[in-house]
C-alpha cells in the first residue's frame, strides 16, 4: 500500500472508547491486521493508534435480506464502497502536536503535516491522548518516519535502545528503552510453545551489550547459558548467552557433572548448605514437602534455639532427645518428627551439604560487581523443590547485599559507592509470585520494594493470573506472547488503563513469534514479530566468536590430541 494514500475516515468515536473509521472504497478490509500502527491527521494535531476491531457494514438492510448471487460480480462491484463497506476501530494511543503551527487558511487551521515532516524526531514531543480528531480526519498507514519518532532506533546516541523486533507489516525496528526496562520488574508470558525463551534470550543478549544492567538468571532448564534446543522440526540448537558474550558471562552450576557433559567446561560449582536454609525458605516450597503448618511454627522454635544450624542439629536428633526438647521448649512432638522424616528430602538434593567451607554466593556477588553477568544452571536438579529453594536461599542473599550497598550510597551520596543495575531473570514465576506466598518470598519484596535498591525482577510465565495482583501491578514492561486462558489475558491487564480494547488484539496473535509490548520501556502498545534469533542475530550483538578465541582453540587441540590417542 502507498504511505501517503488515506485509508479512510473517521466517522464517529469517543475518547474513552475510541475511533469508527470507515475505509475508502478502493481499500480492501482484508489489507488490515488486528494490531496494525496506524496514523490519523487531525486538523490541528497527527495522532498515533492501534488498530483494534474489524467489521463489515452495508447501508440498506435489503442489501442483507437479499444479498447479489456469487456469480454476479458486476452488481459486487457496484455495491462495493456505497452499499457495502469495511470499517475499522482504532485506539489512540499518543498525539504530536506541532509547537510551529502553519497560519489558517479560509478560516480553517492547516494540519501540520508540513510541520511535522520538518520536524526532527529528537525534536518531537509525544503527549497522551486527551482529545481526538474531528470527523472525517484521514486515516494513514504509518511510515518509517512515524516509527522512528514514536519508538526511536536501535543508533540513537542519547538512549540505550534494543531493536525487539519489527512490526507485523513492515520492514521498520520497534524498539525498547533499555535505560527504562531495567528500573522496574517486568514480565514475559505466554502459553507454553510461544517462545517465551527465545524472547528472553533476546532482551538479556540487549542488556548485556548495551550494558543496561547486570544481570543474575536462574536458568531452570539449562537453555541461557551455554546453548539451548531450537523448536522446530529438524534437530538444531542455538547458542546461549556464555558463547555470545565469553568475556561477559560466567555460569554457576548446581550439578557440576551435568553441566559437563553439555560440553560447558568453565562453569563454577556451585553449593548450598544447612546452615544457609531459613524457615522463610521452607515456607516457600511448604508444598512440595508437604508441610503443615505446625511444623513452620515449630521449625521457627529450633532455629531460635539452635540457630543457623537448626536443620543439621534437627536431621541428627533422637526420638529421646525430640521428647526432652518438646519438654523444655513447648514443642509438639509429632510436628517435630514430622519435619524431621520430610526434610531428609533435602539431603537428596546434589547441590545441599551440610557445611560449606567456600561462600558461593559470595563468589555470584563478586562477579556480579565486577560488571559479570551471572547464569544459574541446576541441570538434573530442574524439579520445583530444587529450583525454588535455591533460588530462593541465593536471592535472599543478595538482597541483603544490596539493600547494604544502597544504604552505603545514599549516606555518601559518592557515585563510587552506587551499586549496579542487577536485573534479575526467574521462570516459573507464579511458583514464587502466588497470592498466598508474594509477601513472604524474597521475589515478592523484590517486586514490590528492590527499585530503589537497584534491584528488579524480569519474570518469565505461562500462568500469569497466578501472580498476585499487587506485583502485577508493579510489573513496568510486559512482553506478551498468545494467550488463550480468560484469567491469563485478564492479568495481562491490570492495571493497564484502557485494556479491554487491547484484548482483541492479544487474542489474534500468531502462535509463533509475535508479541504484544506494552508499559514503562515503549511509548504505546505494539504488536511485533520478534527479531529472530540465528546466526545474523549472533553477528550483529555477540562478543568474538567462541571458535576464535584462544582457550577455544586449547580445548579443540586438547581434543584432538585425545582422539588420535584413542580415546
Amino acid at each position: 500500500m502507498e504511505l501517503d494514500k488515506p485509508l479512510g475516515s473517521v466517522i464517529q468515536g469517543s475518547l474513552s472508547q475510541g475511533l469508527e473509521v470507515r475505509l475508502h472504497p478502493d481499500v480492501l478490509v482484508e489489507e488490515m491486521r488486528v494490531g496494525k500502527f496506524l496514523v490519523v491527521q487531525g486538523a490541528r494535531s497527527r495522532f498515533f493508534c492501534m488498530l483494534t476491531d474489524i467489521a463489515l457494514g452495508t447501508a440498506s438492510q435489503r442489501i442483507l435480506a437479499n444479498p447479489p448471487e456469487p456469480t454476479n460480480q458486476f452488481l459486487q462491484q457496484v455495491l462495493a464502497g456505497t452499499g457495502t463497506y469495511g470499517t475499522i476501530d482504532l485506539t489512540p494511543m499518543l498525539m504530536f502536536t506541532p509547537t510551529d503551527r502553519p497560519a489558517a487558511k479560509n478560516g480553517r487551521p492547516s494540519n501540520g503535516l508540513a510541520s511535522y515532516q520538518a520536524q526532527s524526531s529528537t525534536d518531537m514531543e509525544l503527549l497522551p491522548v486527551k482529545t481526538i480528531p474531528g470527523h472525517f480526519s484521514q486515516v494513514y498507514d504509518a511510515s518509517e518516519r512515524d516509527f522512528r519518532a514514536v519508538f526511536g532506533w536501535e543508533d540513537d546516541p542519547h538512549r540505550r535502545n534494543f531493536s525487539i523486533g519489527q512490526p507485523i507489516d513492515m520492514e521498520v525496528p520497534i524498539c525498547l528503552d533499555l535505560d527504562r526496562f531495567v528500573e522496574r520488574s517486568n514480565g514475559i508470558f505466554g502459553k507454553s510453545g510461544t517462545g517465551k525463551s527465545f524472547l528472553t534470550r533476546l532482551l538479556l543478549s540487549g542488556i548485556i551489550r548495551k550494558q543496561a544492567a547486570v544481570n543474575l538468571i536462574f536458568d531452570m532448564h539449562s537453555e541461557y547459558g551455554w546453548e539451548a534446543v531450537s523448536e522446530g522440526k529438524r534437530f538444531s540448537t542455538v547458542k546461549g548467552l556464555r558463547q555470545l558474550f565469553p568475556g561477559q558471562v560466567q555460569i554457576f552450576t548446581l550439578d557440576p557433572e551435568a553441566t559437563k557433559r553439555r560440553g560447558v567446561r568453565d562453569a563454577q560449582e556451585l553449593y548450598v548448605s544447612f546452615d544457609q536454609i531459613d524457615v522463610e525458605d521452607l515456607t516457600l516450597v511448604r508444598g512440595e514437602l508437604n508441610l503443615s503448618e505446625a511444623s513452620l511454627e515449630n521449625a521457627i522454635i529450633l532455629r531460635n534455639e539452635f540457630g543457623k544450624a537448626w536443620i543439621s542439629r534437627l536431621l541428627t536428633m533422637t526420638n529421646e532427645e525430640i521428647q526432652e526438647f518438646c519438654e523444655t521448649k513447648l514443642g509438639s512432638k509429632s510436628s517435630i518428627m514430622a519435619l524431621q522424616r520430610k526434610l531428609t528430602r533435602l539431603g537428596d538434593l546434589k547441590y545441599i551439604r551440610h557445611t560449606c567451607p567456600h561462600n558461593y554466593v559470595g563468589q555470584i556477588l563478586d562477579a556480579i560487581d565486577a560488571g559479570k553477568h551471572v547464569v544459574v544452571e541446576f541441570g538434573s536438579q530442574s524439579n520445583m523443590l530444587s529450583y525454588m529453594l535455591a533460588t530462593n536461599v541465593i536471592a535472599r542473599r543478595i538482597h541483603a547485599s544490596y539493600v547494604r550497598k544502597a544504604d552505603r550510597f545514599l549516606q555518601t551520596k559518592n557515585p563510587s559507592d552506587r551499586p549496579r543495575q542487577l536485573m534479575i531473570t526467574i521462570e516459573e514465576a507464579h511458583r514464587f509470585l502466588d497470592p498466598a506466598t508474594a509477601r513472604q518470598t524474597i521475589f515478592g519484596i523484590i517486586a514490590r520494594e528492590m527499585r530503589k535498591y537497584f534491584v528488579t525482577l524480569l519474570v518469565v510465565d505461562q500462568r500469569p493470573s497466578g501472580i498476585d495482583n499487587e506485583v502485577m501491578s508493579q510489573v513496568g514492561t510486559r512482553i506478551t506472547a498468545l494467550l488463550n486462558d480468560e484469567k491469563d489475558i485478564d492479568a495481562i491487564f491490570t492495571g493497564v488503563s484502557g485494556g479491554q480494547s487491547l484484548r482483541s488484539v492479544l487474542a489474534k496473535l500468531d502462535s509463533k513469534q509475535q508479541a504484544l509490548i506494552l508499559g514503562h520501556a515503549v511509548p504505546m502498545p505494539v504488536v511485533v514479530r520478534t527479531r529472530p534469533y540465528d546466526a545474523a542475530f549472533y553477528a550483529e550483538i555477540g562478543d568474538t566468536a567462541w571458535d576464535e578465541m584462544p582457550t577455544a582453540a586449547v580445548f579443540k587441540a586438547a581434543e584432538s590430541a585425545r582422539a588420535d590417542l584413542g580415546f
